[in-house]
């Protein structure tokens, strides 16, 4: 893996360019669809990983009825992050982010990147359900461990929400999260970058918000164990519900947010080589105008800034793995 850890923060057309990139990388995979299935499916194992260290080390403290319970899931959700970032994965909530970056920065279209997006959904909760299937038939989880009792207490509690409680908290928990991902795209010191990560992963967990993935292993350990308020019929009212938050909240608060107005800009610093003036039009050009792609700049006439971003570091591949 490459890194630069040079402490520097990559700026908001660097970031949103790379993400650009690796948008098309995504839909790009799933011409293969056997590799992206099997990408699919590790990040919706990673995230069951999340699932499974939170109830097994914060399950005890809630099961004797610790105000601390909260705050320690919290504090080791972010291991299953910071797995996808580091390991490599295609995580959907991520993706719902980076896929609309790509899209309004015209790099795919945005059928393309709705079909990637339901594609990734799908291997998701597939690698969840093979994931949950093995804690499963391992005992881990079982009913009387306290794990499998704050399983069961999780799946009663999200049963309980309302259909719009749900879609909010889906919008707050991915707004955290892709700001996670997000920071790890601008940063390039290691040790900002993990403790980005776990810091917004911290705030989602511990104040209770909805990830659709991770309620894919949840509700699958549910159903493999008999759990009363596991059904088919609310797996996928909860899967339908937090998954509308989640697009709302990677998507629209955060991708489309810093993705606004960046087109142009991105464009225009790739095409004017340092000391060479822009045409005196060009910022009349309409947001949005076509302009030459990205890559016809030569390397040597790109600025030093989006230079930077084209590096092959490890966020530039990290990102078409999210």
């Amino acid at each position: 893996m490459t890194t630069h850890d040079d402490g520097r923060v990559l700026s908001i057309p660097e970031a949103v360019a790379t993400h650009g990139d690796g948008a098309v990388h995504k839909v790009e995979l799933t011409r293969t669809p056997g590799l992206f299935l099997v990408r699919t499916m590790l990040a919706g194992a990673y995230i069951g990983i999340g699932v499974l260290i939170m109830v097994t080390a914060g399950g005890p403290l809630a099961v004797a009825g610790s105000p601390w319970a909260p705050l320690v899931n919290g504090a080791v959700f972010g291991i299953a992050l910071m797995v996808v970032l580091v390991a490599g994965g295609e995580l959907a909530t991520s993706a719902m982010m980076i896929l609309t970056q790509g899209a309004m920065l015209g790099r795919i279209g945005w059928g393309r990147a709705a079909a990637t997006l339901l594609a990734c959904l799908g291997g998701n909760l597939l690698g969840a359900m093979v994931f949950a299937g093995l804690l499963h038939v391992s005992g881990v989880l079982a009913p009387g461990t306290a794990g499998g009792d704050t399983i069961a207490h999780m799946i009663a509690h999200k049963a309980e929400a309302t259909t719009l409680q749900l879609v909010v908290r889906g919008i707050l928990c991915n707004l955290m999260v892709c700001l996670a991902v997000w920071c790890w795209a601008r940063l390039t010191s290691e040790i900002a970058r993990i403790a980005a990560v776990f810091a917004c992963v911290l705030v989602f967990i511990t104040s209770g918000f909805e990830h659709v993935v991770a309620n894919m292993t949840t509700f699958s350990l549910g159903l493999y164990g008999g759990l009363p308020h596991a059904t088919v019929a609310e797996f996928a009212r909860n899967v339908l519900a937090v998954g509308v938050g989640n697009t709302i909240g990677g998507g629209l608060l955060v991708g489309a947010a810093y993705a606004y107005g960046v087109r142009r800009v991105v464009a225009t610093e790739t095409l004017v080589a340092p000391g060479i003036e822009e045409p005196a039009d060009d910022a009349h050009r309409p947001l949005g105008a076509d302009v030459a792609p990205r890559a016809t700049a030569p390397a040597t006439a790109a600025s030093p800034s989006v230079a930077a971003a084209r590096t092959p570091r490890a966020e530039t591949a990290g990102t078409a793995s999210r």
